[in-house]
């Protein structure tokens, strides 16, 4: 468990982003029972996360013209049971944080991983969101 100290404004990031934080597993499945498209972003403290994940989804959701219906966030490390229900959801892959998937009617059509985030700036990760978007949300 991470100190308050350091997730607080992780959280306060994340919800001035426009994110629903789910803390619970019921939280999970109540947002992703929700028909149309749900952005789930697996939210981490570690650098990728702070210098790329976050910023470059924050570009996205500011300037794609397609967005999900819904974006829900999970703080791996911190609100464990959550991200496991949540990673429940897109089990076929391999669990990794920070990372993205993007549902449709409860189904995974796109999903970002950790190593395509890795070394990437912002806003080459904005675009990889964005044409995700494009692809898979309404204006």
């Amino acid at each position: 468990m991470y100190p308050s100290e350091l997730t607080d404004p992780i959280r306060g990031e994340v919800k001035a982003m426009g994110l629903i934080e789910a803390t619970t597993p019921e939280q999970v499945d109540a947002e992703l029972a929700k028909p149309g498209s749900t952005l789930v972003f697996i939210n981490s403290v570690c650098g990728c996360a702070a210098g790329g994940a976050r910023p470059g989804l924050t570009q996205a959701l500011a300037s794609a013209p397609a967005k999900p219906g819904r974006c829900v966030t999970v703080f791996a490390g911190v609100d464990k049971e959550a991200t496991n229900r949540a990673r429940g959801h897109f089990a076929e892959y391999p669990p990794s944080s920070p990372s993205a998937a993007l549902l449709k009617d409860g189904e995974v059509v796109w999903m970002l991983h950790r190593h395509q985030i890795e070394g990437r700036h912002p806003q080459q990760i904005a675009e990889l969101f964005a044409k995700a978007f494009a692809a898979h949300c309404t204006g």
